[in-house]
């Protein structure tokens, strides 16, 4: 015979009903934690980080203002800017990454552009009058994000909406005060050419700090060149991504912002970074597909600087791709890809699921 639980004590009932509200909670929260921690940022944290993203918001003197407000599902171009920047010096973007995020249905695409990609550098000009032409990297010393995203706009005849740029000293700050990120290198990376920074990445480690995650994503040693430099980017951001969509993660946001401070930049507002943040953490089916421009590098003169020539072509066709993943009209499953996607159909970085993150 079954026990009645109406025939329990009060006390009996009152327990049992709460176990049963634990047992579901637990059961819920175990697959709903990314839900239960924005929840729980929402409550707890949302208006201070606000209060702290304001130092960071710096949008750019001569440019349009864009509207505050934005609805989730818009895609947007966002230009990435990794800046290497040593004491007080501008520094130059050591990075520079053009991307369209697709907020609606978790889809990012990446366009790498190589530092050393010659180009007009758009409001600077020779002693003449005449445009100035240069590397990419140097629109950042010259005159910071704004002549960056200029110049950006101009050599891909696209539409930059906004940017967001992070030294490099930030960079490793944060990684290392999110406890590391995962990384799959299984052998050791070594950058030793004269020319370069040297440094070794040891490989096999479970998690990586932040200096071997910036050393990771800046190597260019290897026989892919930027091509397997753009395929770092992209593990990298969907490991930080997964990392940051960690339960415990969120109640370290306001440190995090205090240790970013100065070194992290951005004309995204307050709320637009909030609501993108857990749009994209929360997302179950992230994909992040990258291009690096196609071209070939030597120097103009004898003796004089290497450069790297975009290809005219590469370029339409990326303009081509990027007005498309723009249009909020076209489905995810019809969005162009770039050809290393189309050639040999791999798979595209995508988020873990829910027991790969246990």
């Amino acid at each position: 015979m079954k026990p009645d639980i109406r025939s329990l004590p009060r006390k009996w009932k009152w327990m049992l009903s709460l176990l049963a509200i634990v047992v579901v909670a637990g059961t819920a929260g175990y697959f709903n934690r990314v839900t239960l921690a924005t929840w729980g940022f929402d409550l707890f944290l949302k208006d201070s980080v606000k209060e702290k993203l304001n130092e960071s918001y710096k949008p750019l003197p001569t440019r349009v203002s864009k509207p505050v407000a934005y609805k989730k599902e818009d895609p947007f171009s966002l230009l990435l800017l990794g800046v290497d920047q040593r004491d007080k010096e501008i520094g130059r973007s050591d990075t520079m990454i053009y991307s369209v995020v697709r907020p609606n249905d978790g889809a990012i695409l990446l366009v790498s552009i190589p530092r050393d990609a010659y180009t007009e550098i758009v409001g600077k000009k020779t002693k003449k009058g005449n445009p100035w032409e240069d590397k990419i990297a140097h629109a950042f010393a010259f005159g910071g994000a704004e002549m960056a995203v200029n110049s950006v706009e101009n050599l891909l005849d696209v539409p930059v909406n906004h940017y967001a740029s992070i030294n490099f000293k930030g960079f490793r700050d944060v990684i290392d005060a999110m406890g590391g990120i995962p990384l799959p290198i299984t052998e050791d990376i070594v950058n030793k050419e004269a020319i370069h920074d040297k440094f070794v990445v040891k490989g096999g480690q479970d998690v990586y700090n932040g200096l071997d995650a910036l050393n990771y994503v800046r190597y260019r040693e290897d026989a892919g060149g930027d091509m397997n430099r753009t395929g770092r980017h992209q593990i990298f951001l969907n490991a930080i991504m997964n990392k940051a969509a960690e339960v415990g993660q969120w109640s370290k946001i306001p440190e995090l912002i205090d240790i970013m401070g100065d070194n992290f930049s951005t004309d995204l507002t307050p709320d637009h970074i909030i609501d993108l943040a857990k749009s994209m953490l929360s997302s179950e089916s992230r994909t992040i597909y990258g291009h690096t421009l196609k071209g070939d590098g030597h120097r103009k003169v004898a003796g004089g600087p290497w450069y790297f020539f975009a290809e005219e072509e590469d370029v339409a066709k990326v303009n081509e791709m990027i007005k498309a993943w723009l249009d909020p009209s076209i489905a995810k499953a019809e969005l162009p890809l770039p050809e290393e996607y189309q050639k040999k159909n791999p798979t595209p970085v995508q988020s873990l699921s829910a027991d790969d993150k246990k």
